[in-house]
């Protein structure tokens, strides 16, 4: 019997290193189906197609390796959509198999007929159609190639017809993997190195572009007695075992990252495209170093931009520099940051009459949980408490939607992580917002008996779009949650729930669930009134919350006032 086109494209995924498939069958996805069980990579069967492409991005990153997703025609395929966009902008190399319907039927608006190349243009590298059976092995080629190399996602469309017929022979085309050693020029590393040398007080900004460059990074900013601020997304390559770290900066960050910035006179970005311009110094002399040339200047003007990888880059520049002695500028920050972490933590307990605030729930994880243990946040709250909360010691990893700000990733990455490392501890922090947004992927940890562990901060309210409302002077709208108890809902779904409203019964509902030996939710009522402090305060927030608080008191919301303030300051 011939090889039919489905199995070379199996076959081709399986070399280019594809462990795990996440998707839902149907008709015209049927064929690959089948060629797939008979293969070495396993298919994830999810609820939802968009969870199975924040899953596939969460083991696409963790373990830096092509994932795929695959659907069925017209509304199968369409359901990853937003789930590729956020694994575009992470840069996880993710490759979606979109069956389409017969090509004999194409341009005749047939049923589920979905023109993908038009969707899937804006959020891949690389989106083509298997028009013949002769090209079936080369377009499988191009397009793992382009989500390896250029790190992100490919869509490769595959008509129904074409899946079902024999192979053609084709030359011998096959995905490689090497990576390079990219840097810049001996002559623009000279002039980095001059740049730094004539700077007096001298800030490292560091991003997630710094991955397995930690230790390039301290070197460097020990040489030149730098503090190194961080994004949110180089948390994990950074923060750890780095004795000049001064925290985050951006509305998340402490006030020890955000002045380090503002008040250096040199700036080195590294691997960071940090879009809020306001974060920026006005007056420093600014170095960008990233892998992508599109994002040197294009947040901040730069005095000298160059393109190379991070660790690469500062392996080349190192040699150039010499050691420094005056570290009065990095003391500084240092000791403000040690302020701040102070402040922090002072903040991160029980609250009143026996509340939990969500910074005290996400201390406790951050206490309890293994030191090697995977996290995932939605976005919002549990985001930034993550971020604030949960230490990176260089084992651990944290995973969240940074760049594209959608709600309820935090189940399928944990899926995707968990599935990629069966025996790490992984746990979802998830607001009660996007928990219920993909409610129905609970099932998939019970059904693949993936033993995550599923945090639910239940505030009973998009909790962050409040705040932002809340700080625009308005009177919240449209932002309250009617919630189940979701500890009895994860109960009758298959897997260990609870719940729990009282600080003093936390810690150990806590150590109850990471105990657990399969999937298990915790459902924490969390103190709705609970604010984000931002690391400063600027006038036009300060202008907004009083007009909050003066609308609020006209429509007899004055206890709401009362306790908001009783809560945070």
């Amino acid at each position: 019997m011939s090889k039919k086109v489905a199995q070379v494209i199996v076959e081709t995924l399986q070399s280019a290193g594809v462990k795990n498939c996440y998707g839902i069958v149907g008709d015209t996805l049927n064929t690959f189906a089948t060629s797939l069980s008979r293969s070495d990579i396993k298919f994830v069967h999810m609820r939802h197609e968009e969870a199975g492409a924040f899953a596939a991005q969460g083991e696409a990153l963790l373990m830096d390796r092509l994932t795929a997703v695959a659907g069925s025609c017209g509304p199968g395929s369409l359901h990853f959509i937003n789930g590729l966009y956020e694994a575009n902008r992470n840069r996880a190399p993710v490759i979606l198999i979109a069956s389409q319907i017969v090509r004999s039927e194409l341009g005749f608006d047939f049923i589920q007929e979905v023109n993908f190349q038009d969707v899937y243009r804006g959020c891949s590298l690389f989106c083509e159609m298997i028009l013949t059976p002769d090209q079936a092995l080369r377009k499988t080629v191009m397009a793992c190639q382009a989500a390896i190399s250029k790190r992100g996602v490919a869509v490769l469309i595959v008509p129904v017809d074409i899946a079902d017929s024999d192979a053609a022979t084709e030359p011998p085309f096959r995905v490689h993997v090497n990576k390079p050693v990219i840097r810049p020029s001996d002559e623009d590393l000279d002039q980095i190195a001059d740049m730094l040398a004539e700077g007096t007080n001298i800030t490292i900004y560091a991003g997630s572009g710094c991955v397995d460059a930690h230790d390039e990074v301290v070197e460097l900013a020990e040489r030149l007695k730098a503090p190194v601020a961080h994004t949110s997304r180089g948390k994990d390559q950074i923060e750890y075992d780095n004795p000049n770290n001064v925290g985050m900066t951006g509305v998340i960050g402490t006030e020890s990252g955000y002045h380090a910035i503002l008040n250096c006179d040199t700036l080195l970005l590294l691997g960071t495209d940090f879009a809020w311009r306001q974060f920026y110094p006005e007056h420093a002399k600014i170095i960008q170093v990233d892998i992508d040339s599109t994002h040197i200047g294009r947040r901040h003007p730069v005095n000298l931009g160059v393109v190379g990888n991070i660790k690469d880059t500062l392996q080349a520049l190192l040699p150039r520099m010499a050691q420094r002695e005056d570290a009065a500028f990095l003391n500084t920050y240092l000791e403000r940051h040690k302020k701040a972490l102070k402040a922090q933590a002072q903040r991160a307990t029980p609250g009143p009459r026996g509340k939990i605030p969500g910074q005290y729930l996400t201390s406790i994880i951050n206490r309890l949980a293994n030191q090697d243990a995977l996290f995932a946040a939605d976005d919002g709250t549990p985001l930034v408490w993550m971020l604030r909360m949960v230490e990176a010691n260089g084992k651990r990893r944290m995973f969240g939607s940074l760049l594209h700000g959608t709600m309820a990733t935090s189940i399928g990455n944990a899926i995707g992580l968990q599935q990629a490392q069966p025996g790490r501890q992984v746990i979802a922090l998830a607001g009660d917002g996007g928990f219920s947004m993909l409610l129905g992927d609970v099932l998939t940890t019970v059904q693949e008996n993936l033993p995550i562990k599923i945090a639910v901060y239940d505030n009973g309210k998009l909790g962050f779009v409040e705040l932002e409302q809340k700080g625009e002077g308005m009177l919240p709208i449209y932002t309250n949650l009617t919630n189940p108890d979701f500890g009895k809902v994860a109960e009758a779904m298959g897997l260990w729930g609870k719940t729990v409203s009282k600080a003093d019964e936390l810690e150990g509902a806590v150590a109850e669930w990471l105990g657990q030996p399969g999937p298990a939710l915790l459902n924490v009522k969390v103190e709705p009134m609970e604010l984000v402090m931002p690391p400063f305060t600027a006038p036009e927030a300060v202008y907004g919350m009083a007009m909050y608080s003066i609308k609020a008191v006209m429509h007899g919301k004055a206890g709401d006032v009362f306790e908001m303030i009783g809560e945070n300051l």
